[in-house]
């Protein structure tokens, strides 16, 4: 029997969605049978694609421009405020999906920040709670799911919200249809105002890994794909995750930074003009000068004697790093 979500939880924050995004988000969470072209965890690549491409498109126009200005002009520890109070709000989903995974000492431990960031924290705009040794969770539905042992299904490119897969697109509406600014905020000027902060503040806090990845990414959707199954696997594992056999690894889809290598320096070999007393096809060969103030003597080993009598050419051997 395929799980359904109750259409009552649903129709506060649908209602709400501009009709092109709600089609989009049906579109990518029925799984529509668009042939992928390459990794097989991303068998929807096209149409996810075609999704990033809208997103990229979006955020160049309106959300990092916006951003920019945001942290251009609110100080600071404003705009940590206003993150600590979005955080305050999301401690609630902390403590469900730790309770869910029988994590109950996290649990209690996020609902005690709730407790003490609303009230001593000024309605979250404070995090007493860290100051204090009570760490910050990060949990989610879809986490929760895979705790459970439902695997992540196919990559999804979800409209505005970014990269996800099947198991954690769903979870991500079930937590929009019940989160709490869905629930209990019925007029739309407070709905639409304080969710699009939320974005704002969320999209600001990016700007810095956004640069990076513009310098980093050859294919910025495939390494987008790659860092987002990292991500996840990681937290997932709560950030200690078992070694993957060599096999089970996905093929890397971004060109890979060079790593240390070890190379071999093989000294220049002089010939003579004379050749060697009963050898006639056999030139005369001399040692190379070594510079004796960077090798200890007692290190220098007796050079072996060639055919005909002449010392074997010196190898040396250094590491070097690659730039």
């Amino acid at each position: 029997m395929r799980a359904r979500i109750p259409e009552q939880l649903l129709r506060p924050a649908l209602r709400r969605l501009p009709a092109g995004t709600a089609a989009l988000v049906a579109l990518a969470l029925a799984g529509c049978a668009t042939p992928g072209t390459g990794d097989p965890r991303d068998p929807l690549e096209p149409l996810n694609r075609s999704i990033y491409e809208i997103n990229e498109a979006v955020d160049r126009a309106v959300l990092r421009p916006v951003a920019d200005a945001y942290v251009a002009v609110v100080p600071a520890p404003a705009r940590t405020g206003v993150s600590n109070f979005f955080g305050n709000l999301y401690d609630t989903w902390n403590a469900v999906n730790n309770l869910l995974q029988g994590k109950v000492g996290t649990a209690v431990s996020d609902l005690g920040r709730i407790a003490l960031n609303t009230t001593v924290g000024l309605l979250g705009f404070v995090d007493v709670a860290s100051r204090v040794g009570l760490e910050k969770s990060d949990e989610d539905l879809g986490q929760t799911l895979g705790w459970w042992g439902i695997g992540h299904g196919p990559y999804l490119m979800l409209p505005l919200l970014g990269p996800s897969s099947l198991r954690d697109g769903a979870g991500t509406v079930v937590q929009v249809a019940l989160d709490p600014q869905t629930r209990w905020i019925d007029d739309d000027g407070w709905f639409w105002g304080l969710w699009g902060l939320r974005l704002l503040s969320n999209r600001a806090s990016l700007l810095g890994a956004g640069r990076v990845f513009d310098q980093a990414a050859t294919d910025r959707y495939a390494f987008l794909r790659d860092a987002y199954f990292q991500r996840r696997r990681s937290q997932l594992w709560d950030g200690r995750p078992p070694r993957e056999p060599e096999a089970s690894r996905p093929q890397p889809s971004v060109v890979l930074l060079p790593s240390v290598w070890t190379r071999i320096d093989v000294a220049p070999i002089t010939e003579s003009a004379a050749p060697v007393a009963g050898d006639s096809a056999l030139p005369t060969m001399t040692r190379p000068a070594v510079d004796a103030s960077t090798v200890p003597s007692a290190s220098l080993p007796a050079a072996p004697v060639a055919t005909g009598g002449a010392p074997a050419p010196a190898i040396r051997v250094s590491r070097s790093t690659l730039d």
